[in-house]
């Protein structure tokens, strides 16, 4: 039995976290203290119990637990870590399933690339940003390419050593051609450092050592390198000319504000890189009701910022933050330089939370319904479907696939994702059976996860970067088309390759409409009415369609296509050759190497493609 009364007598003078604890052995409330004897004792005090918030955390708690932390810094980190992996009830919590682009250079590679990404990865990558706008980044992308030509392909490049002749871009001057030596690492690493300098908002910097190197191009009579940096530089100067009725001050700065009804708010977040306001974004926040502003506001800021990879150099709010000194102390340890905190009374930065204010009132009046109906169609179904099938742990990847065929012809298997409630169309694959023929859909099935997940496992054994890796990241739950026979086919896959995914098998009712999932052998109480529901209505819809298209698109391509044509170095002529030579697929597969190089039209070369490909699905499957 724990008692509260004995347990505060032990509490250590120390800096931490607690946690309390309810009677369902839920955590209801994480809270960070400089002295975990005094902050937890003061809950059970009776000045204290004036405060409804701290009444029904009381009333609600059946025992606590504690964290010792070094200090107060560590305790704001691991108290923000915890609130986001358990949303406490008592907690302000921030919902947010948004991502951001960002512009990234590719540092460790020898030629590196300047691309558009979502996914922050600690790689040794610059990220430049966040943008809240796409186009706006691939506006600047496009100014990049045409004034510093990089090269864009994923393949990896070696300093000094050729990897083959050069694409299309460097024939119509949009990359250098590192691939065929068309170019050095020093001088490309020129270019790479200017453009990072640009990103950086120091146009001027580039634009002198531009004209210094215009200057010796000219000194040196090479007059046609030296038309080409001016025409650079014009290109940068009306750049920058467009982007200076947007400067509003001097750096990185990000104006924060918010606008609150009953237990809700809505953040306004403006983003100000180099002076020029880059985008807004807004965010809802629950548990606010009762919670004073400076609360509410340290809330958001601890944890927005525990989310993101660029801190700026300012951040300009509408009301003071608690443990101020602290907070500023940990946002220097993530940006890696000091950090300012201002609440404004007075000025332009004044007027520019007035203004994030009442855009956050206009928002919250005119789509805060909106905004709550979108978030409860995504995170909301979310929490419904990993409550309904009694999961620990959050979801927020989800992969769903599904068989298509016409009595096996054409056996074709679809991949799609949802992360947060949404499509995320850029990780959708297609695949082409290889090792079924005839309709069996269970083998079809395991053969795709199982090709999947091998592609997983080869990319992470190569250390490929999160943007060169196409299957690298693990969903947090699997969603099949299909009812028990389908899951234990997969299930065999996922036990042999030791994955511990959960998976479930997305049912119909006899009218073939959706009628739930089936999870461990039973069929989950999703309310048919409720967002669960609909969610996983919408992914089992979507991953058919994808399939079914697929499958729509080969059958119009050749009604005599074989699994021959996925053979490199095999055409049109050596399959005929073949299929007329052995009477059937299924005999070329099961032919060796003599009898392969014996075939018309063949060689030892091309009998060797077609003997290692089927080689390859054999153990695909086993």
């Amino acid at each position: 039995m724990f008692d509260i009364q004995e347990e505060l007598k032990r509490l250590p003078r120390s800096p931490g976290v607690y946690l309390f604890i309810g009677s369902a052995e839920e955590i209801i409330y994480v809270g960070k203290a400089l002295n975990l004897r005094s902050r937890v004792r003061s809950y059970y005090t009776r000045a204290n119990l004036v405060d409804p918030k701290v009444r029904n955390i009381r009333g609600t708690t059946r025992r606590f637990e504690y964290i010792v932390t070094d200090t107060e810094v560590e305790a704001l980190i691991l108290e923000c870590n915890l609130i986001k992996e358990h949303q406490p009830k008592y907690n302000v919590l921030l919902k947010d399933d948004k991502s951001y682009p960002y512009i990234k250079v590719t540092l460790t590679e020898d030629f590196p690339r300047v691309f558009s990404t979502r996914d922050f990865v600690e790689d040794g990558g610059k990220y430049f940003g966040p943008y809240t706008s796409s186009f706006a980044v691939r506006e600047t992308l496009e100014q990049i390419h045409k004034i510093w030509p990089l090269r864009r392909t994923s393949k990896k490049i070696t300093a000094g050593i050729p990897s083959g002749r050069p694409c299309l871009n460097y024939h119509i001057g949009l990359c250098p051609g590192p691939c065929g030596l068309h170019i050095g690492r020093e001088e490309y690493g020129k270019r790479v450092a200017q453009v990072m300098e640009f990103l950086s908002g120091k146009q001027e910097v580039v634009i002198k050592q531009l004209e210094a190197e215009m200057g010796a191009a000219a000194e040196a009579m090479e007059y046609e390198r030296a038309a080409d940096i001016r025409d650079k530089i014009a290109s940068i100067r009306r750049m920058n000319e467009n982007q200076k009725a947007d400067r509003i001050s001097k750096g990185d700065q990000d104006v924060i504000a918010f606008a609150a009804h009953g237990d809700e708010a809505l953040f306004q977040v403006f983003f100000i890189r180099d002076g020029k306001m880059t985008g807004r974004e807004h965010f809802m926040v629950y548990g606010v009701e009762g919670v004073a502003e400076t609360r509410v506001m340290t809330e958001f800021i601890t944890q927005f910022y525990s989310g993101t990879p660029f801190v700026p150099k300012e951040l300009i709010l509408q009301h003071g933050i608690e443990g101020e000194d602290t907070i500023k102390s940990w946002l220097a340890t993530e940006r890696g330089k000091k950090v300012m905190i201002t609440v404004p009374k007075l000025g332009e930065k004044q007027k520019l939370v007035q203004l994030a204010r009442n855009n956050a009132i206009i928002t919250l009046e005119q789509f805060g319904e909106h905004i709550k109906k979108e978030e409860k169609r995504t995170t909301g179904a979310l929490d419904e479907i990993k409550e309904a099938l009694g999961l620990e742990s959050p979801i927020f990847r989800i992969e769903a696939y599904d068989i298509s065929n016409i009595q096996g012809y054409e056996n074709v298997g679809s991949m799609v994702v949802f992360e947060g409630g949404k499509p995320r169309r850029s990780d959708y694959r297609k695949f082409k059976i290889r090792s079924i023929s005839g309709p069996n859909d269970y083998a079809a099935m395991q053969e795709v996860i199982s090709r999947r997940f091998r592609r997983y496992e080869k990319e992470r054994a190569q250390g490929m970067t999160a943007e060169a890796a196409k299957f690298s990241r693990l969903p947090d739950i699997i969603f099949i088309d299909g009812g028990k026979g389908h899951i234990s086919a997969v299930s065999d896959v996922l036990a042999h390759m030791g994955l511990n995914i959960p998976l479930c098998g997305m049912v119909k009712d006899e009218r073939h409409r959706t009628r739930g999932l089936l999870y461990n052998g039973d069929e989950a109480a999703l309310k048919p009415a409720g967002e669960g529901f609909r969610l996983v209505a919408r992914i089992q819809e979507e991953v058919h369609r994808f399939a079914v298209e697929y499958h729509r698109k080969l059958r119009q391509k050749s009604s005599t296509k074989s699994v021959l044509d996925d053979i490199k170095g095999i055409g049109d002529v050596r399959r005929r050759a073949l299929l007329l030579h052995f009477g059937s697929v299924e005999r070329v597969k099961t032919a060796d190497m003599d009898a392969l190089a014996a075939a018309p039209s063949m060689n030892l070369k091309s009998a060797k493609a077609v003997y290692d490909f089927f080689q390859e699905v054999k153990n695909e499957r086993s």
